[in-house]
């Protein structure tokens, strides 16, 4: 019995010095003195370079105050598509905030925060294709970023749409459209708005395909980061900052998906 006591009180001394130990990723990022952020630059207004090469967008604008909220420089990298959730996992980086839609297959393998901002799959076409529906892509080229919802819901809806693929919708897929490689595209309507004002030849059609939350994500194991990040969101929705920084890229008369600040 006595052994049995003394197995007991080891083990329980174990677990009392291994807890405090436990360094979670608030801890990992102050030590390292910065967060890398994963954003995608494949389009204007979400992320895109400047004349100087600098990232800038939405999404940067919304790294930049978290790297400002947790007191460090942020390290930017390039992602999109698949890359997004697999650097997630693999640990190259801390937080994704590229134009994410959260559903319920990738939180299989990553966490989300709530909504920091909301989107629709949108489909824009050549002018003068003729194209007024979605039922008029059947046999038409489609440019489509590759592992984005995009690609989901046109290989269900239109399964007859021959599908062009690309990891950056912006500049590839945006070329593709202006040199009429393709008939059309499928994107966030975030994007696809952006480009039609941009671009006469191009129109975008009526009514969205879906009603996407966008949240920040990060990699399984610690919920306390999730809960700041989330706490962080819903500063940002109730500050005003949110409306003032899509009205910053949208313009001044854009009016901000609704977002629910409670977490």
């Amino acid at each position: 019995m006595k052994r049995i006591l003394t197995a007991i009180a080891a083990l329980a001394l174990v677990a009392g010095t291994a807890l405090p130990a436990m360094a979670g990723m608030l801890d990992d990022i102050r030590s390292r003195n910065v967060v890398r952020i994963g954003v995608s630059l494949g389009g204007e207004p979400i992320g895109f370079r400047d004349a100087q090469n600098n990232p800038v967008g939405y999404d940067v604008d919304v790294a930049n105050m978290i790297a400002g909220k947790l007191g460090v420089p942020v390290e930017f990298t390039d992602v999109s598509g698949d890359a997004r959730i697999s650097m997630l996992v693999s640990g190259q980086l801390d937080i994704v905030v590229a134009n994410t839609s959260a559903t319920l297959e990738r939180a299989k393998s990553v966490n989300f925060t709530i909504p920091y901002n909301r989107a629709g799959l949108r489909v824009i076409v050549q002018a003068d294709s003729g194209i007024t529906s979605l039922e008029g892509l059947a046999g038409k080229k489609v440019v489509v970023g590759r592992g984005t919802t995009g690609e989901t819901f046109l290989k269900t809806a239109v399964p007859t749409a021959e599908l062009v693929y690309v990891d950056q919708f912006a500049p590839d897929g945006v070329l593709q459209l202006q040199q009429k490689r393709v008939d059309a595209a499928i994107e966030d309507s975030s994007l696809l708005d952006y480009l039609a004002t941009k671009t006469p030849s191009l129109v975008t059609l009526p009514g969205l395909y879906s009603n996407d939350p966008i949240g920040i994500a990060v990699a399984k194991g610690d919920i306390e980061f999730v809960r700041w990040l989330d706490m962080f969101v819903s500063d940002y929705i109730q500050s005003g900052a949110y409306e003032a920084n899509y009205k910053k890229w949208w313009g001044d008369t854009a009016n901000p998906p609704q977002l629910n600040p409670l977490w």
